[in-house]
């Protein structure tokens, strides 16, 4: 079975799934492996890692790591081409469909297709959407991408069924790492009443109380990071909330 349609067999049996965001380049050996430890024990339903910089040259050796300890998948959630390696189960082929950066909504994505094809990488089409959080977020400056405000639902709901009409499988509404507010309830369920595809919602969701109320207006898969980064224990609260079926 893809990672995909393990993620929406997952998904169907537990209500939603739980993705934890590992930063490669934030965290040092020993916190890397015992963050994927507790993720494998706490419910956790697979791992996304990436980020929008890379600020040594050990980022590989450190996919490699995460990948050696984990018993879940192990999903590039790509924030530029130099970050690509074989040791991903999967990645989030992704376009900022949000902004108006030629490219980040093309010209990265150009780029990498053929090293994908080399590496044989499973695809996931992902439609990103940057909502803004309040706290201006690196991959605001990274790509330069203006972020959609969070009263504007007309905008948000037009982009995402675009993303959808465009082939994309998931549509990913992102509030930015360190968020000051998570993407709101009543916009999850806007955008999830007029698409037909998974909904992934990540970004300032520091509670499993949110990461429950998200589920339940909508969104199939909830990613969290810094949360965890500060308590990696947290991963069962989280977990136990978002899994409603079980």
């Amino acid at each position: 079975m893809s990672v995909f349609n393990d993620l929406i067999t997952t998904v169907s049996k537990k209500g939603a799934a739980y993705v934890v965001l590992i930063d490669p380049d934030r965290n040092d050996e020993d916190s890397i492996q015992d963050r994927v430890q507790k993720a494998n024990i706490s419910g956790v339903d697979a791992l996304f890692v990436g980020g929008s910089l890379m600020m040594d040259s050990k980022c590989v050796d450190r996919v490699k790591l995460i990948k050696s300890y984990s018993n879940i998948p192990v999903i590039f959630f790509p924030g530029g081409v130099g970050q690509l390696n074989p040791y991903y189960d999967a990645m989030l082929f992704m376009s900022v469909i949000s902004g108006r950066n030629p490219h980040y909504l093309i010209g990265e994505q150009v780029i990498s297709a053929p090293l994908v094809k080399d590496m044989d990488i499973e695809t996931i089409p992902t439609g990103y959407l940057l909502i803004d959080g309040g706290a201006g977020s690196t991959v605001e400056f990274m790509s330069g991408t203006r972020p959609i405000p969070m009263d504007r639902v007309d905008v948000t709901v037009a982009h995402a069924l675009a993303g959808q009409y465009l082939g994309m499988k998931l549509i990913y509404l992102e509030a930015g790492s360190g968020a000051k507010y998570p993407v709101s309830s009543s916009l999850i369920g806007a955008v999830n009443d007029m698409i037909d595809v998974p909904l992934v919602v990540g970004g300032g969701i520091k509670t499993p109380e949110v990461a429950a109320e998200h589920v339940q207006s909508g969104a199939s898969i909830i990613v969290t990071g810094t949360v965890i980064e500060d308590d990696a224990s947290r991963m069962k609260e989280f977990s136990d909330a978002i899994h409603w079926r079980e």
